[in-house]
């Protein structure tokens, strides 16, 4: 079946951009005096601290998983993705 651990820290990774990006478009929207980087900063941190959430939830609430320190750098490095590529394609612009 292959490596599969470093098939799931990619999975990990693609998860929390796709989080992150949708919570940021999703807050942009919503916010009319927001400013985007609140929407980006609350995005990345909501990201962060539910994928560490559910690592601890992992750990403590089943038997047939564990927490591991490396799933939350791939859920970290996911949301970082998409905060740069969110500046990097200027989407961070109040819309008009």
């Amino acid at each position: 079946m292959g490596n599969v651990s470093n098939m799931d820290k990619i999975v990990h990774a693609f998860f929390h951009f796709v989080l992150t990006f949708l919570c940021f478009l999703y807050l942009k929207s919503r916010a009319n005096t927001v400013s985007t980087i609140k929407s980006i900063v609350v995005s990345f941190m909501f990201s962060v601290f539910f994928g560490i959430g559910i690592e601890i939830a992992q750990e403590l609430l089943t038997t047939s998983r564990h927490a591991e320190v490396f799933d939350v750098l791939a859920n970290v490095s996911g949301a970082t993705l998409a905060v740069a590529l969110i500046f990097l394609f200027g989407l961070n612009t109040k819309i008009k």
